[in-house]
């Protein structure tokens, strides 16, 4: 845990600012070119309702590029070993590697949230504690789709195209920058079925108090996907599927 913290830490410009002045741009942009409509967010001016979903994709984005850019470098740089070698169990090193990136999702997350507060003016969480229960379970998920990315992925054009074709798009179509209930029928029901969405869905609650489905349903539904993702990357460790060959 310690090493994965530090590797990402002595790159803070590249992996704490940069998301920030992207988070900023998207703002700005969004800002200017469609200004305070409402009705684009459930009534709500359209910068407030932007905000938690630029915050959430940044947590999300970067706790998956934490841990899948963390095994395939050391795939590349063929010192792997150097991860497999050290007497640790599979569950060991799956808590250093998933705990991780949850710490740069959340600090990136939180670097993002007092950026865009204070640029959009918007008052501090409607719901503090929920919002940290989403941002985390987000950021876990993620982390433990990068285990699974980074496990699988033998060099950085695999990886890229994981990113490029599958997160990116999950991230980009989650409702980041529009409410669901706008989308015309079957795809707000597609929409719903990406379990991203729910971790956006639930923390643009805990922010402002504005949820397009129930928070149960997304709370159970994350409750799920960590368990079904954890136990893969655990099996996929334990096994040494794609690292030991």
């Amino acid at each position: 845990y310690s090493r994965e913290v530090q590797r990402f830490m002595n790159v803070a410009l590249q992996t704490l600012a940069a998301p920030v002045i992207t988070s900023v741009l998207f703002l700005l942009v969004f800002s200017v070119a469609i200004g305070n409509r409402g009705d684009l967010a459930n009534g709500v001016d359209f910068v407030i309702f932007l905000v938690p979903g630029l915050i959430m994709m940044n947590v999300l984005q970067n706790a998956f590029a934490n841990t899948s850019s963390s095994l395939v470098i050391s795939k590349v740089q063929g010192n792997i070993i150097d991860l497999l070698m050290p007497p640790l169990g599979p569950g060991e090193l799956l808590f250093g590697l998933a705990a991780a990136g949850m710490t740069r999702g959340f600090f990136v997350g939180i670097v993002t949230a007092f950026t865009l507060l204070f640029i959009s003016g918007q008052a501090m969480p409607a719901h503090l504690t929920i919002a940290l229960v989403y941002l985390l379970m987000g950021s876990l998920a993620m982390s433990f789709a990068g285990i699974l990315a980074g496990i699988w992925a033998n060099k950085f054009d695999e990886m890229a195209a994981i990113t490029n074709f599958i997160v990116q798009p999950l991230t980009f179509l989650s409702g980041t920058f529009y409410s669901i209930n706008r989308l015309p029928a079957p795809f707000d029901m597609l929409a719903a079925l990406n379990p991203v969405f729910y971790t956006i869905d639930g923390f643009r609650y805990g922010m402002i108090g504005i949820a397009d489905r129930p928070l149960l349903t997304g709370f159970f539904t994350l409750c799920a996907v960590n368990c079904v993702l954890g136990f893969l990357c655990y099996r996929a460790l334990a096994t040494g599927y794609r690292l030991k060959s």
